[in-house]
């Protein structure tokens, strides 16, 4: 049978058993910790419960079997026997820590107690041995309240204020000038408050607290906050967290204790850097909750930042020395920039976790570059190391340096990029105004886990309290925004909505600007400038270039689009929508009087209009893209999109066109669909309105030839969108080849151009084989493909689809990425069956999943030509594809 706890550190040995070390199992934490203990590292012995059993915890009704009780019993003699110490002595007291550890790291969403052992007699032997009264009431003091919030379900906010009160009354500022005395006079009012919240007393018994623990960290799995984490990180629900029971070893024992956060490269610039934060007699919570103000891990670091409180470097040189010992020995052993947690106790360093730490995407380009070039990784794993997606932090623009800025304060700079908004002062609001198209700064005191859907929805963040470890800093820089923090001068009056910078009044509203970068907070919006992908970007680029199959394009109508694509590195236009081109205001009237036209004469008279906008849109797009293939749609959308809605627009088409308002009334309603998605659009409309599609085509044409005729070679691709036959695709076809002819003759040049349709209908991918015939590629609208597969609307379904992701119906939004089950069933049909009547022909896909790397990575396996995508998502769909590619 498989073994449901693995123990480490102390002498334990499971390397007979892959599962200890496998992070699916025993998660990342787990699996780490076993690691580092196996490599000699100082690790706190302890034991990891595994995923598997959180899974049956959560579906069999939050209960624990007898099996896994004594499984636990018998590795807690493990850590108790490692140590000298038992768990529940009152004399020589065994404490241990209860951590959460996912197979993939979920900063801040799950819930962890430390000091848990103590009681009212424990802690008595604890301030015996330690030697130390005021350490031993402290850990008491912090165990309440932790295990008050994460196991009992109470309010931390009424402790926290049982603490300032007492620290008031006796005129202190800080947590460490409270003395023993103080701390145990706070224990017995923590005791009061839960008796009074919960009905009965602190629980004293240490093994309900230790089971108490585990099941708060296996039911934190399913909290809110995991859900929107897991959600947004594309993390599946069935996955589960480990639970991790670990000796404490204590950071908060004096001058000569500490703890820390660190990373072994500068997460945020990628530099080869030793980048971290501590705190002299603390504990880890300390750091990362901003509870206390972090000191710099580096002399040069203070140095740089002019701070006057020592760094570990100079307080602790032999911890420091050790610690920079196992940050090297680390990253050569993970070939990976290692995000860690330490604590010294009396002198003694203890790791405490280790994993791949999270990176913005400038940092993780530099690293992955500058880790080839030490020899510590190859090409290959530079390429699959760099998420695609976070390439997106790169590809937008950043404040303009040569622009003026009102700055109100100076912050640390915690995640760079820029960001300008309304300030918010809560998260539900930054999602309720991010909905409405808002961009919003979120400003917090700090942040907590609580505040992971507003963190998403605002465009940048600012908190006053916590340091470069911060769950606002971490998180911050895991999902790409631009993050401030610790900047103190920012005082918040939530029951007001306002705040103040320095001496300036704010107002929740009011627009800022941050600069993560430098850590400037700046009043109003600072103009931005557009980003150089030079050094770092353009080597992985080259390398993924290198690497991938599959060809990029992109999708793009208008000539800044395009210019912009090209730069991105797109080898062609993989979808140009030629609707919107009908959209522009000079052009809006010729397309109403075609539409609402009652006759071919009176089309015909409005198309003629319309004829020189679309060769010369067509001639800018030729010119941009010389040398690469275009794939121009024709008109697809039903034609009420473009109809007149006021008197006003009725009375403009009415002059153009010379009939009455009311006709064109009576006209407008005619064309009226109850069900537009479905009815006379694409190429119905071709079908029926012939002369549209000869305009369109003649517009192409004739544009080619201009631009061919200066010399630059052209590759026109006509797709003919929502075919769900052949016939209707010969029928096109045959009227776009007789129009060629025509302008050939009349141009005096032939050129080059394939006749090719989407494939958005499921009967179109059933009949895939005999559309081939006629059809010389294939254009997977994966869009359409999806809304008439799932018989369901993209733009209704955002009421319910989030419900369907959370329950999983579907493991992902299937309009963000694209539904492999069903909808990729029928792409590989109807590639399998195109190639097997024509094995020439040319596959791609445009829709949105043209830029999920998730979508791209099925392309790969269905062997398409290439991908689609919106300029911005080029890149990201580069590196995606070199990745499908290695597989």
């Amino acid at each position: 049978m498989n073994k449901s706890v693995y123990t480490f550190g102390g002498g334990a040995n499971n390397n007979d058993d892959a599962r200890s070390r496998d992070k699916t199992i025993v998660g990342g934490k787990g699996a780490n910790l076993a690691e580092m203990a196996g490599i000699g590292l100082p690790v706190p012995p302890g034991f990891t419960i595994t995923t598997e059993e959180c899974v049956s915890y959560l579906a069999g009704g939050s209960d624990f079997s007898a099996e896994l009780r004594a499984d636990v019993a018998t590795a807690l003699t493990h850590i108790e026997s490692a140590v000298g110490k038992s768990f529940g002595n009152n004399a020589d007291p065994l404490l241990v820590s209860v951590r959460s550890g996912a197979r993939v790291s979920m900063p801040g969403m799950m819930d962890t107690v430390l000091n848990l052992g103590l009681n009212d007699e424990t802690v008595k032997g604890l301030a015996a041995t330690s030697g130390d009264e005021r350490f031993a009431w402290d850990s008491y003091r912090r165990f309440i309240q932790m295990y008050s919030d994460v196991v009992l379900g109470l309010d931390h906010g009424a402790f926290e204020e049982a603490l300032e009160i007492a620290k008031e009354d006796k005129g202190y500022f800080s947590d460490t000038e409270m003395d023993a005395g103080d701390w145990k006079a706070l224990v017995a009012e923590y005791e009061t408050i839960v008796e009074r919240e919960l009905g009965r007393p602190f629980p004293q018994d240490v093994t309900e607290q230790l089971w108490g623990a585990i099941a708060a960290v296996f039911d934190s799995w399913d909290s809110d906050r995991a859900k929107v984490y897991r959600r947004l990180n594309d993390i599946p629900g069935d996955w589960g967290t480990a639970v991790n029971v670990q000796a404490m070893v204590f950071g908060n024992m004096g001058e000569t204790s500490a703890t820390g956060v660190a990373f072994t490269r500068d997460p945020a610039t990628g530099e080869r850097a030793y980048f971290g934060e501590w705190l002299v007699n603390a504990q880890g919570e300390d750091v990362v909750a901003g509870i206390r103000t972090p000191q710099y891990l580096t002399k040069k670091a203070r140095e740089t930042a002019n701070a006057k409180p020592l760094s570990m470097e100079e307080a602790m040189p032999v911890a420091y020395g050790e610690l920079a010992a196992v940050f090297e020995l680390l990253e050569k052993h993970y070939k990976d920039m290692q995000d860690i947690e330490f604590t010294v106790e009396r002198g003694k360093l203890w790791m405490l976790q280790t994993r791949s730490g999270k990176r913005t995407a400038k940092a993780a380009l530099k690293m992955a570059v500058d880790m080839v070039a030490e020899g510590l990784i190859d090409e290959a794993t530079a390429i699959r190391r760099v998420d695609p997606m976070a390439l997106d932090q790169l590809l937008h623009p950043t404040l303009d340096p040569k622009a003026p800025r009102d700055i109100l304060t100076k912050g640390l700079p915690a995640s760079p990029g820029a960001a300008a908004g309304a300030i918010v002062l809560d998260a539900d609001t930054a999602e309720r105004r991010a909905e409405r198209g808002e961009a919003v700064i979120l400003v917090r005191v700090e942040t907590s886990p609580e505040d992971i859907h507003g963190m998403h929805a605002a465009k940048g963040i600012l908190t006053a309290r916590g340091g470069m470890t911060s769950h606002a800093a971490v998180v911050a820089r895991g999902m790409g925004r631009p993050c401030v923090s610790g900047a103190s001068a920012v005082h918040i009056d939530l029951a007001a909505r306002t705040l103040r910078i320095g001496n300036r009044d704010l107002k929740e509203g009011d627009l800022i600007t941050l600069d993560g970068a430098t850590g400037d907070v700046m009043a109003g919006e600072v103009p931005t400038i557009e980003p150089e992908l030079v050094g770092d970007f353009g080597t992985l680029m080259t390398w993924a270039d290198k690497h991938r199959r599959m060809k990029v394009r992109t999708n793009a109508e208008t000539p800044a689009d395009c210019q912009m694509a090209r730069q991105f590195g797109a080898e062609g236009i993989g979808l140009c929508r030629t609707e919107h081109m009908f959209f522009d205001e000079a052009r809006i009237t010729a397309v109403r009087q075609m539409i609402l036209a009652d006759n071919e004469a009176g089309r015909r008279e409005a198309l003629t209009k319309l004829l020189p906008e679309q060769r010369q849109d067509f001639h800018k797009i030729f010119e941009v893209m010389t040398g690469l293939p275009v794939t121009i749609r024709l008109l697809d959308p039903p034609l009420h999109e473009f109809l007149p809605h006021g008197d006003a627009e009725f009375e403009e088409v009415a002059q153009a066109s010379g009939y009455g308002v009311e006709h064109l009334r009576r006209r407008a309603a005619e064309l009226h669909e109850f069900n537009p998605m479905l009815g006379h659009r694409g190429c119905r409309l071709g079908v029926t309105y012939p002369e549209i599609y000869e305009m369109q085509a003649r517009a192409i044409f004739e544009a080619a030839c201009d631009v061919a005729g200066q010399g630059e070679a052209i590759v026109p691709e006509i797709m003919v969108p929502l075919v769900g036959s052949k016939r209707e695709l010969d029928i096109l076809k045959d009227l776009i080849d007789r129009v060629a002819a025509e302008v050939f003759a009349e141009k005096g040049r032939t050129l080059d151009y394939i006749v090719g349709t989407m494939i958005e209908l499921p009967r179109a991918a059933l009949m895939a084989g005999e559309i081939a015939e006629s059809g010389a590629f294939f254009s997977f609208g994966t869009n359409d493909l999806t809304q008439t597969t799932l018989g369901v609307s993209r733009d209704d379904s955002a009421r319910f689809l989030a419900q369907y992701v959370e329950k999983g119906i579907y493991q992902r939004d299937p309009f963000v990425s694209l539904d492999i089950e069903g909808v990729g069933q029928l792409v590989s049909l109807a590639a399998e069956r195109g190639r097997a009547t024509r094995p020439d022909i040319k596959l791609g896909i445009c829709g949105e999943h043209g830029g999920d790397p998730a979508s791209i990575a099925f392309c790969e396996t269905v062997g398409l030509d290439y991908v689609s995508a919106s300029p911005y998502r080029v890149p990201i769909a580069r590196l995606a594809a070199a990745q499908a590619a290695l597989g």
